[in-house]
């Protein structure tokens, strides 16, 4: 009982490796160690640790809101836990992969994370055009769409940023030259320095950028950005194929309405989803996000080794 009454409370901030960054409630940061080989936790973890000398050792992690995290074939990655949402940071250019977006989109509907979508650069006139258009079917989705241009009207798109992470704990995804970093640097001025500091601090000296990285956005510690690399591959081999439609909102509506209980949506006669997909109005299912239900489904059905 003694031994339980030592330990403190924190929040996993960063990690790297074995080694995670904790902050205590009074916002003091050291390095922390799991106790056993694994390390169990990750940034957004409310922690139980225990202090020897300057560094500490994590004892338990708490119950998890949710964890938002991809699986392919080999290994899990996973990005950031307790999260309120996931801002997907796309851009005009250079032209972003609607896969991509479905895959992050899916995961965090699997987890219940609310998912705000971003389309930077929306100071190149024709090519956010086309790019707005291929994202209307998402906002039909009821799912929100920011419109920036984080390169010309830095205030004005924080002010219109900071109005939807306001109170929040936001994990940003994006994919390489969507404007990551900017939008970091704007929200949180000196982010990059901050992470060159965790990096030092979590890889004994050495210059390697941490996985993830957690950011108080104001002094209250009320708003919170999560940074995390990893939009390249997006694996959703936790996902069971049967249960993939009932994550996608424009072909959930459809589902229980098909002649067969046990409905794939690819090709049974009697199938709401097919249905759904000749009607192209109302509650239609473009051909688009079929086709990537399709690959999805074909993908997670592989025989796993």
């Amino acid at each position: 009982m003694a031994e339980r009454a030592a330990l403190d409370r924190g929040l996993v901030v960063a990690s790297h490796g074995r080694h995670v960054l904790v902050e205590t409630p009074e916002g003091k940061r050291l390095i922390c160690h799991p106790r056993g080989k694994k390390n169990q936790a990750v940034v957004g973890d409310r922690v139980l640790w225990q202090g020897s000398h300057d560094e500490g050792t994590i004892e338990k992690v708490e119950p998890r809101r949710n964890l938002f995290y991809r699986q392919d074939e080999i290994r899990t990655k996973s990005f950031a836990a307790n999260l309120d949402q996931v801002l997907l940071l796309l851009a005009a250019e250079p032209e972003f992969s609607e896969s991509q977006l479905t895959r992050a989109l899916i995961a965090a509907e699997a987890e219940g994370i609310t998912p705000l979508i971003a389309l930077n650069k929306s100071d190149l006139v024709e090519p956010f055009e086309r790019a707005w258009a291929r994202l209307l079917p998402y906002q039909k989705m009821h799912y929100g769409v920011l419109p920036l241009s984080l390169r010309l009207s830095g205030e004005v798109d924080r002010e219109h940023l900071l109005r939807h992470l306001q109170g929040k704990t936001t994990l940003v995804l994006g994919p390489s030259g969507a404007g990551k970093s900017t939008l970091i640097n704007l929200l949180v001025p000196g982010a990059l320095a901050e992470t060159g500091e965790i990096s030092r601090a979590l890889n004994s000296g050495k210059h390697t950028t941490t996985s993830t990285t957690w950011y108080w956005v104001d002094a209250q510690r009320t708003t919170a950005l999560i940074d995390s690399p990893g939009f390249q591959e997006f694996g959703l081999h936790h996902i069971e194929p049967a249960k993939l439609a009932s994550l996608m909102p424009d072909l959930r509506p459809h589902l229980g309405h098909c002649r067969f209980y046990n409905c794939t949506h690819l090709h049974e006669p009697g199938c709401a989803v097919l249905a759904a997909l000749d009607a192209r109005e109302g509650d239609a299912v473009s051909p688009r996000r079929h086709r990537i239900y399709e690959d999805l489904f074909a993908e997670l059905s592989q025989p796993r080794w």
